[in-house]
């Protein structure tokens, strides 16, 4: 798996999960996905339903790559169908008060970013995981599929929890800083350019054995040309992808990936690709949504402060 990801996967401590990429030999994702390191000799790997034929792809070429230096080699890579696995969110600030009810996992011992089988609603074979796509404390439950539905059905039986579509984690996992593949990551796009160097673990920048190493190192080390930013607007429509980004000049120097209005800010947020010259927080730029002209400043994210339970230091 080291092969064709970022991640140190060797040195990572087991029932722990981590967000990582893909990359290609220029150093552009190919998606991005969380493995879960079950133990020494087993990943459990999460990745985007949309890139599911290409990872699949990716993961037997690199397979059959490996079995060609390692004809010896038992790895075995299994694909879950749909109907054999089912993936339910839980995510936000009484996620834990509500999953301990129905779980035999002590959820206080369970941080960020960790995880554990468990029974859920009296089913077994479930793993939980404390992670999500939203910015706040949360957990993805993986079960069989036939339990999908009677799992779905005991947790909104309590009154805080309420059903979501992708509109409203749309808006989470943007007011978190949250990156989606296919508009703010894409294959023409490293992970240094998309301000998550933090992904390439410092083994791997010493060792140099990830696709797209020479690359990413030399941007490391140099600096980008472009960078993903954070943008916020006062006034005016939301910005939505595609939209262009001008400068004091009138000159169109990038473009919005992502937009919405944000709930939590009661303001326009979105985020683009400008030249590094531009990326410093607090840089004043215009957004250009329909043929007019809105103020838009650099910002930090996350737009909205994450809410993770995190290992006390």
């Amino acid at each position: 798996m080291e092969s064709i990801c970022t991640a140190d996967l060797q040195n990572f401590p087991n029932n722990s999960s981590v967000l990582t990429v893909f990359t290609n030999d220029q150093g552009g994702v190919l998606d991005d996905l969380i493995i879960t390191k079950i133990s020494q000799d087993h990943l459990y790997v999460v990745s985007n339903a949309a890139m599911k034929k290409q990872d699949q792809a990716h993961l037997l070429k690199a397979l059959e790559n490996h079995k060609k230096n390692s004809p010896s080699s038992n790895i075995k890579v299994k694909f879950f169908e749909p109907q054999e696995r089912g993936l339910v969110a839980l995510q936000g600030p009484k996620a834990a008060e509500v999953l301990q009810k129905l779980t035999d996992v002590d959820l206080t011992k369970l941080y960020f970013m960790t995880s554990a089988e468990a029974t859920v609603c009296g089913a077994g074979a479930c793993r939980i995981t404390r992670c999500g796509y939203t910015g706040e404390d949360g957990f993805e439950i993986s079960m069989p599929a036939i339990k999908a539905v009677d799992i779905s059905r005991e947790l909104i039986r309590n009154g805080d929890v309420k059903l979501a579509g992708l509109g409203a984690r749309d808006s989470l996992r943007l007011e978190a800083g949250m990156c989606l593949y296919g508009s703010d990551l894409t294959a023409e796009t490293t992970p240094v350019e998309a301000a998550l160097t933090w992904l390439i673990a410092k083994r791997r920048r010493e060792a140099r054995d990830f696709p797209g190493a020479e690359v990413i190192l030399k941007q490391i080390k140099e600096g980008p040309q472009k960078k993903r930013v954070g943008l916020v607007a006062d006034s005016g429509p939301p910005a939505r992808h595609g939209s262009a980004v001008v400068d004091d000049n009138g000159n169109v120097i990038g473009s919005v990936t992502s937009g919405c209005p944000s709930p939590s800010l009661n303001k326009n947020i979105a985020m683009a690709y400008v030249p590094s010259a531009y990326s410093k927080n607090g840089s004043k730029l215009s957004l250009k949504i329909r043929e007019k002209l809105y103020s838009a400043v650099v910002t930090k994210m996350p737009f909205v402060p994450s809410n993770y339970y995190t290992k006390p230091k």
